[in-house]
């Protein structure tokens, strides 16, 4: 499979918009809605132990989830707390601190942790010294990497930091920072309840650079309320001249049924679907034209960043982070909501801080919900991790790996794709299934055609559009 023929990537609208559906977003197969509450602790533990025992144990991921935020974003869709009341993160971390010491004894000792990452809400509501203390706490009981090319990395809001805390996270470790940003035009962010000068935001990256990090990603978001074409227009501009390694331009989806903030928004002021995909198409002619490169899910990167490095060979992995260089690692989430990817299965901690913090208090991991992964799990996720990250399927690589008859056992899969081939997004023969240049802003769209959880219930669970 030879990804640096991956085709360029080309906005067809009439295209784009018949097939802006709801879907997954595949950052996990099966996708979170179909975890089971009757995976256990003593079921992560099993699955722990299997890792532990390969003759090559995998190297490790740990994600640490900050739920709090100082205020609310009316567009989010993130599990947060809105509070000012700062004591609220001494007990927090007191918590993670437990959960870190129930948990790390599953682990042997020599496994590395290459990748750490603070997501939130908003991490940097934790100041950097409980940030230092925390990742010391993590060292004592975690292998954490200090190879020069370990992973890092933190999600800021540039309204609430100041350079000389930047400064400081890069003497605590971190060597990546992403800040969310969404749209520079007022009027959208006061639309949004989240005002942010051009001129605060500028200062984060130029302190991020200076400090030593070396890569800064920025949040945007298309089809924001009162968003116009001028307006992000300009915004894509003061980005690109900023010049981060990686931009992440994510689709806005307005789910008031699930998101009660997102109620704030007056119908009046939503984007009309026509503006939304006109936003998109100006996002990709602008970034393509400034020398990024389109990794994939809305995610964008110049060409010497590690992200496109990893596209180019292959290596390029998806998981609840979003797109990684760290597939061989397994990942261990830490805090409310967050999930793990631990041998053959997923688990999910509890998303409510009440009951999460409770079930800490009493000596138990939080643990939600979780699923160990079938034999026709992992096939299918195999093939969707290899459209997601590589925009094509090897038919051979997928039959010898799995001792399957490809065209046999995807026969519906095969048949749900005939319809993408005819309008030219998906290339399908007996060698491979390719993403075209007008499939791959629908790579979602074509890895759906392979998930059999979508038809298994009546009730399907309520996704974001694919644009």
């Amino acid at each position: 499979m030879d990804n640096r023929r991956l085709p360029d990537i080309q906005f067809d609208p009439e295209l784009v918009a018949r097939y802006d559906k709801p879907g997954p977003r595949y950052t996990s197969y099966p996708t979170a809605p179909h975890f089971d509450v009757d995976f256990t602790p003593n079921d992560l533990a099993a699955q722990a132990r299997l890792g532990n025992d390969e003759p090559i144990p995998r190297p490790m991921s740990i994600y640490v989830h900050v739920p709090f935020c100082w205020s609310p974003c009316f567009y989010c869709g993130c599990n947060r707390v809105i509070t000012r009341d700062v004591s609220k993160a001494e007990a927090y971390l007191l918590r993670l601190v437990r959960e870190v010491e129930m948990t790390a004894p599953m682990f042997d000792r020599d496994r590395e942790v290459r990748q750490l990452h603070f997501g939130g809400g908003t991490p940097n509501f934790l100041r950097p010294d409980q940030i230092a203390e925390f990742v010391g706490v993590l060292g004592r009981h975690f292998n954490l990497s200090r190879a020069a090319d370990r992973d890092f990395s933190i999600e800021l809001d540039p309204r609430f930091i100041q350079p000389d805390e930047v400064h400081a996270l890069a003497d605590i470790g971190f060597n990546r920072v992403s800040l969310g940003v969404q749209d520079f035009d007022l009027d959208v962010q006061k639309a949004i309840n989240r005002v942010q000068p051009v001129e605060q935001t500028l200062r984060i990256i130029d302190a991020a650079r200076n400090a030593g990090m070396r890569s800064i990603n920025v949040d945007l978001i298309y089809g924001l309320p009162k968003q116009n074409l001028e307006g992000f227009g300009h915004t894509l501009d003061t980005v690109i001249e900023a010049r981060p390694s990686r931009l992440a331009v994510y689709s806005y989806a307005h789910m008031p049924q699930l998101f009660r903030a997102q109620r704030q928004i007056k119908d009046e002021d939503l984007c009309p679907a026509h503006t939304k995909l006109a936003l998109l198409a100006l996002a990709v002619e602008k970034l393509g034209a400034a020398g990024y490169r389109y990794v994939g899910m809305d995610h964008f990167a110049l060409p010497e960043d590690e992200l496109c490095q990893a596209l180019d060979s292959g290596s390029l992995h998806r998981n609840f982070m979003g797109y990684t260089t760290h597939a061989d690692c397994e990942l261990l989430g830490l805090g409310v909501s967050a999930i793990s990817q631990i041998g053959d299965s997923f688990s999910q901690n509890h998303r409510d801080l009440g009951v999460y913090q409770e079930q800490i208090d009493e000596g138990r991991l939080p643990l939600w919900r979780g699923l160990k992964l079938s034999d026709d799990d992992l096939l299918r996720a195999a093939v969707i991790q290899d459209l997601m990250c590589r925009g094509e399927i090897d038919v051979a690589s997928v039959e010898s790996r799995f001792d399957i008859d490809f065209s046999a056992y995807f026969a519906g899969a095969l048949a749900a794709l005939q319809p993408l081939a005819d309008d030219g997004l998906v290339e399908v023969d007996a060698r491979h299934i390719r993403a075209t240049a007008r499939g791959r802003l629908l790579l979602r769209v074509i890895a759906a055609c392979f998930d059999v959880y979508l038809g298994l219930s009546q009730e399907q669970p309520r996704y974001s559009k694919a644009v």
